[in-house]
């Protein structure tokens, strides 16, 4: 098994110690979430304590049973504690670029309904502007893909259809839909992106997550964590 990233383990281990008894939290999905769930299973083990968590993914679900995390859905309960994730950039304003695990959709609902939504990064996520590294992931209806691929040329993007790997076929999200990848050089108004995408017919979400950060936790290869807040 690989040595997990050290700043991806520090910023894991960070936000697990935020969690406190009897919180509900919604589980993001991904590699950094993925050592905070099994660092918050431990502590239920060791600790007793008593949490239950929303899952953004079949793959977040499923770890989270393997780890003993209780889980419930967002019909039993009005609002989360705390909801924890990661992101593939981060820029100065907490707006995030999400979605390389093509869970975004699902990540955003969650993050919505939570007090607290708690970004877990490595400082190699964080960016002067968004869409300098990472794609735009734009998940739409398989019929909407020529149309919504005009839209991002539009809005100067390259998109590409994110391919399967290890399988024949555009990549399927759990809601049945496909994923554009909107390659920009750099995305400087993301709140105008946000509004045409929102109201684009064919396009069920994207991974712009605009105003719902109020914490990021910065992990460092020396195991230190720069915790920010709105």
């Amino acid at each position: 098994m690989s040595t997990p990233h050290p700043g991806k383990q520090a910023a894991a281990t960070a936000v697990v110690n935020l969690i406190s008894d009897g919180m509900s939290l919604g589980l993001g999905t991904g590699s950094t979430t993925a050592l905070a769930l099994k660092a918050l299973g431990e502590r239920i083990r060791s600790e007793g304590l008593n949490v239950r968590g929303v899952p953004t993914s079949f793959a977040a679900e499923r770890l989270a049973r393997e780890e003993g995390i209780p889980l419930l859905s967002l019909d039993e309960i009005d609002r989360l504690d705390l909801a924890m994730d990661g992101a593939d950039e981060v820029d100065d304003s907490f707006r995030l670029i999400k979605g390389r695990g093509a869970a975004h959709t699902r990540e955003k609902i969650v993050a919505a309904q939570a007090d607290r939504f708690v970004v877990l990064v490595d400082d190699s996520k964080m960016v002067d502007q968004l869409g300098t590294r990472m794609p735009l992931p734009v998940e739409v209806l398989p019929m909407a893909v020529t149309p919504v691929q005009r839209v991002l040329d539009g809005l100067g993007a390259d998109p590409v259809l994110r391919m399967g790997d290890r399988k024949d076929g555009p990549v399927v999200t759990d809601q049945g839909f496909w994923v554009l990848d909107a390659h920009f050089d750099a995305i400087p108004d993301p709140e105008a992106i946000n509004r045409t995408l929102n109201d684009t017919p064919g396009v069920l979400d994207h991974g712009l997550f605009l105003g719902l950060a109020t914490d990021v936790l910065i992990g460092h290869d020396d195991g230190n964590v720069d915790h920010r807040t709105v």
